[in-house]
């Protein structure tokens, strides 16, 4: 029996609308915010300081908490748009397939030679746009988990693998089957993190040690 993700994904795809849809999500995806804000600042190539990540923890290791804000604003918000925009044009199905497609373009942007962010702030963002009470409970577990133990890459994978149980309690079978999809690729991109997570290694938010951050 096939899943609903997976006829999404296999019929969609082989549809022009549906298609160029997927395509026009992983071009917003691929937007590098991190580094285009950083260059425009003047910090210079975010890639050559702390864990040369694009995403806004790494950001924020170049002391600019203000540009580190903005992109995560702007890293959640082309996810959320990605799918708002797919959902106004074709429904659900252009929903998931501009939501993956965003996803897929921010963790690999043609870009950059396919080396991007590890997407918390497009999961986030996607989340929020998708369905809104997922999204805020996704956030507040970031939030909490990050408040109470200090690491910015647990709460990432606390609230990805959090996320699909909130959509299924909450919404629907395709939207949870999507997030399981989109978490299992957040764990792939942390496997780093969880390695120095699991010898005690991984750096704590706030700390000056030079980390491989969310």
């Amino acid at each position: 029996m096939y899943s609903d993700l997976f006829l999404v994904l296999t019929t969609g795809l082989s549809t022009p609308q549906l298609g160029l849809t997927f395509l026009g999500g992983y071009l917003l995806g691929a937007i590098p915010f991190g580094l285009l804000l950083t260059r425009l600042a003047g910090l210079g190539d975010v890639r050559k300081i702390g864990s040369g990540n694009i995403g806004a923890t790494n950001v924020l290791r170049t002391g600019r908490k203000d540009i580190a804000a903005l992109t995560l604003v702007l890293d959640g918000g082309k996810g959320a748009a990605a799918a708002l925009i797919g959902w106004q044009l074709y429904g659900s199905d252009a929903l998931v397939l501009a939501s993956i497609g965003a996803f897929l373009g921010h963790l690999f942007p043609v870009w950059l030679g396919f080396r991007g962010g590890k997407g918390v702030a497009t999961f986030l963002g996607i989340a929020l746009a998708v369905h809104f009470p997922v999204g805020a409970m996704a956030c507040a577990t970031w939030l909490l988990v990050a408040v109470a133990l200090r690491f910015s890459s647990l709460s990432a994978l606390v609230a990805a693998a959090a996320t699909p149980v909130y959509a299924i309690w909450l919404h629907s079978h395709l939207y949870m089957e999507m997030f399981v999809l989109l978490a299992a690729l957040v764990f792939i991109k942390h496997r780093a993190n969880i390695r120095r997570l699991v010898i005690g290694e991984e750096p704590k938010i706030g700390a000056k040690k030079k980390g491989d951050g969310a």
